[in-house]
């Protein structure tokens, strides 16, 4: 006699093949650069047959800097009662003081430590988040003002036929992945950061920390893009 399993565990097998496997809930300092970015992986990431229900990708803009960053995102996350995900704080240096930049981070590790489902990640950038546009396209280690990177990219935006970069872009993740090198960027970003092992983030100038968020999103995206970042 063929013994058959309880309908009730069958559902319950059926149906955890299409829980989320991954639920990352990102916190921008920007209103709009930053999530708009992040806004072209997740809508990539939903075209993909594979992943489009099982990873969860939240995106907020924040509009605040640095520190209130993660303190927005730990208040979010107790409000919702998030549980099995990653929070990713996305902030940039600019001309905030150099103690706030720093706490991010530690404040990031001591979250994750006193947490069992919930990992704090930061993907900073210093000065500003156009320097990891501009790893897209050459590689770069002069610490000079943000502004210089925004002018970078106007020249290099107007070689590509674009009129000019501008900063709220809604077609920026377009523009950086066909017309860029999103794995030379990673490559890029790598390299700097080596050169500031033992450095703390404020004394890391230039460089960002936004490509690991990238790889871990890359992962997801459909097969035709994810070989442009990985």
């Amino acid at each position: 006699m063929t013994s058959r399993k309880p309908d009730n565990l069958m559902k319950s097998r059926k149906a955890s093949l299409y829980e989320p496997i991954k639920k990352y809930y990102i916190f921008c300092e920007g209103e709009k650069t930053e999530p708009n970015y992040f806004e072209g992986f997740k809508k990539a990431i939903e075209t993909n047959p594979i992943y489009e229900d099982r990873v969860i990708i939240h995106i907020e803009g924040i509009g605040n800097e640095t520190i209130r960053v993660i303190n927005k995102a730990e208040k979010y996350a107790k409000e919702n009662e998030i549980r099995n995900a990653e929070i990713w704080c996305v902030y940039d240096k600019d001309s905030f003081p150099s103690v706030h930049f720093n706490a991010v981070s530690k404040r990031a590790d001591a979250l994750t430590s006193s947490n069992d489902t919930i990992s704090y990640k930061v993907a900073w950038s210093n000065q500003c988040i156009e320097y990891w546009f501009i790893l897209h396209f050459d590689f770069y280690d002069a610490d000079n003002e943000r502004e210089y990177y925004r002018k970078y990219l106007h020249k290099k935006f107007s070689e590509l036929g674009f009129k000019r970069y501008k900063k709220n872009d809604p077609d920026i993740f377009e523009i950086l992945h066909k017309s860029g090198d999103p794995k030379l960027a990673i490559r890029h970003a790598k390299r700097q950061m080596e050169n500031f092992a033992g450095k703390t983030d404020s004394e890391s100038a230039p460089a960002t920390k936004v490509h690991i968020l990238v790889e871990e999103l890359a992962k997801y995206l459909p097969d035709k893009l994810i070989t442009k970042f990985l």
